[in-house]
């Protein structure tokens, strides 16, 4: 398996370890400067962030979210039956696959460098995982399959092009034999060019949205997936029935509530121009050590020490997670040799240089 190191068929049964790696907090020392997660680094004004987290955890949410749905339908110019309240990508990805097995879908296709969630949740339903690149199509599948996309891509922070998205949605089973589900984290983080995917194509496709990566607060579990138009497979009522009384808390529900509001997305936008700032720095700073970097949309990239064999790489990290600085291994995503570092704060960066520099 690719970017999850759980799980085989064995006489028709899974077994599965629970060993899915992830970056931010681990059971290490404690973490002065975290390199290793995708959220953005930028600190948000107390102000802000005081408001963002106001929430009355007194009572319980509105089970039905009817007025978040309908929040966040009027702001992506949707329904409110087409938003699926969730908490953050993580719990949506294991509910929507969930709901394409229940409703016979065997099949799910993977992207070869890919966040492992996606086949973690298959493989713990029993179901095919097909792994290739993106710009395979998945035309070769007889079966019905849930296609996962990720745009922009993690671990790479690339975005597939707009004649990809075209070609997708000219096939002629997408959206009946091909289900296309594309994780869209990172979109509000993107700091190089514009959205590829065309609206229409977007309305055809479960797009899953989950802004506290943008807003720096991956603590609060919040999200919603929007279902396509026309959903084929009925799986928006089915994902609906599978969610607990209470899927989002109360600060969940704030915070979604939030992310449309003027004064957030404004800060969003001078955040993004800060991150493009660090993104120079710290890649030259990283280069001129001998580095070398994969091109990015997104404030986080895919790098290479100039020393990048296993043993290496191995004592690197080890060595810099004692001082308390966390990089992210790109091998659980099938990269060997490659670390996905995101762009970090002036003061961290000279923190990372100097620990590199010692370890050298």
């Amino acid at each position: 398996m690719v970017g999850v190191t759980c799980g085989q068929l064995l006489d028709g049964r899974l077994t599965m370890s629970l060993n899915l790696i992830h970056g931010g907090a681990d059971d290490g020392p404690p973490i002065a400067w975290d390199f290793s997660s995708n959220a953005n680094a930028v600190p948000m004004p107390d102000a802000l962030q005081t408001r963002l987290l106001q929430a009355d955890r007194r009572g319980y949410p509105d089970p039905h979210y009817t007025a978040l749905r309908q929040r966040l339908a009027d702001a992506a110019g949707t329904t409110a039956e087409a938003i699926v309240p969730t908490s953050g990508s993580s719990e949506a990805i294991r509910r929507l696959t969930l709901a394409a097995r229940l409703r016979g879908i065997r099949q799910v296709g993977v992207p070869q460098h890919a966040y492992a969630d996606y086949a973690a949740a298959a493989h713990a339903l029993g179901m095919d995982v097909r792994y290739g690149a993106a710009s395979d199509g998945w035309a070769s599948s007889a079966e019905p399959m849930l296609l996962w996309l990720c745009e922009p891509c993690n671990p790479s922070g690339a975005s597939l092009s707009r004649a990809f998205w075209l070609d997708l949605a000219a096939h002629p089973q997408f959206n009946q034999r091909i289900i296309v589900a594309v994780d869209r984290a990172y979109e509000p983080l993107r700091l190089v060019g514009l959205d590829p995917i065309p609206d229409d194509v977007a309305a055809s496709v479960w797009q899953l949205w989950s802004p506290n990566k943008a807003l720096g607060l991956t603590g609060v579990r919040a999200g919603w997936v929007q279902a396509p138009l026309h959903d084929t497979w009925r799986l928006r009522e089915t994902m609906l029935s599978l969610a607990p009384s209470w899927v989002l808390s109360a600060e969940g529900v704030h915070l979604l509530t939030s992310w449309f509001d003027a004064d957030t997305q404004q800060w969003l936008s001078q955040a993004k121009l800060t991150l493009s700032g660090w993104m120079a720095g710290q890649q030259a700073a990283l280069s001129r050590l001998g580095w070398q970097h994969r091109p990015t949309h997104t404030p986080f990239f895919l790098t290479r020490p100039a020393d990048s064999g296993r043993a290496q790489l191995s004592d690197l990290l080890a060595d810099l997670r004692q001082q308390g600085i966390k990089l992210r291994d790109a091998a659980s995503f099938g990269l060997d040799g490659w670390l996905r570092v995101r762009a970090h704060q002036p003061h961290a960066q000279q923190a990372l240089i100097k620990g590199i520099e010692g370890t050298a």
